[in-house]
């Protein structure tokens, strides 16, 4: 199912993670923003770049869509006090109550993932439903399962990496079909600052935009303009 946007010209921005300066200047544009989750948790402001975020859906100018640190933030928001990282700690202490408020509403209305024509933008990694099936309304209702556990937290291989996070997979980017282009963020894969283009074995690209906003690197974005009607 494809979503229609307001704009036919774009700003696609990665993982922000609480680097107001860099999603100031993002921001700083006439073109829709699409920000690819990940929104606080780091960087000198998680406050601002909210405020910022909720600006841009109010007037109509821009969206982002889920990320697993915008849920776990949301669950927070709702006392769900498991599991909380020192970044989400600081998070939630910068917030004041009616931003806390605002917050919630928004990301637990974002999508999860959104397609148009032939691109798709999510925060983790793709798969092949979600090209026919529109992001579920109620993703914060339960534990993130499915195409929802793909969206937010990307594929991963079952075993665990030495600092006992989850080893990710990127197989899916081999079944992203040719023609269809994905935008995602939550890997920082890029080895020289820039958002990294891989073609997969099906003809289909990725496109991380992660390149460590809020995590000693810099905020990334693309522009694009649709052609497709």
């Amino acid at each position: 199912m494809s979503f229609s946007f307001p704009h036919r010209q774009l700003r696609i921005v990665g993982d922000v993670h609480g680097d107001i300066r860099g999603f100031s200047a993002a921001c700083a544009t006439d073109r829709f923003v699409i920000q690819l989750g990940d929104l606080t948790d780091g960087g000198t402001d998680n406050a601002a770049v909210l405020s910022m975020a909720l600006g841009l859906l109010a007037a109509k100018r821009g969206l982002f869509v889920l990320g697993n640190h915008d849920h776990k933030l949301c669950r927070a928001i709702r006392g769900d006090a498991r599991n909380l990282s020192p970044a989400l700690i600081d998070t939630l202490a910068a917030l004041p109550e009616d931003l806390r408020i605002r917050a919630d509403t928004a990301i637990s209305t974002a999508p999860a993932w959104l397609r148009t024509g032939k691109l798709l933008f999510v925060h983790g990694a793709f798969h092949s439903a979600m090209l026919d099936r529109p992001s579920p309304p109620d993703v914060l209702a339960r534990r993130p399962d499915g195409l929802v556990s793909r969206a937010l937290y990307g594929e991963t291989t079952g075993q665990l990496q030495p600092d006992g996070y989850p080893e990710r997979s990127y197989g899916w980017v081999d079944r992203i079909p040719a023609g269809i282009t994905v935008y995602c963020g939550h890997s920082l894969r890029s080895t020289d600052g820039r958002p990294l283009r891989q073609r997969g074995m099906a003809g289909g690209s990725a496109v991380f935009m992660d390149t460590g906003a809020g995590k000693g690197g810099h905020l990334s974005w693309i522009d694009l303009d649709l052609t497709e009607k």
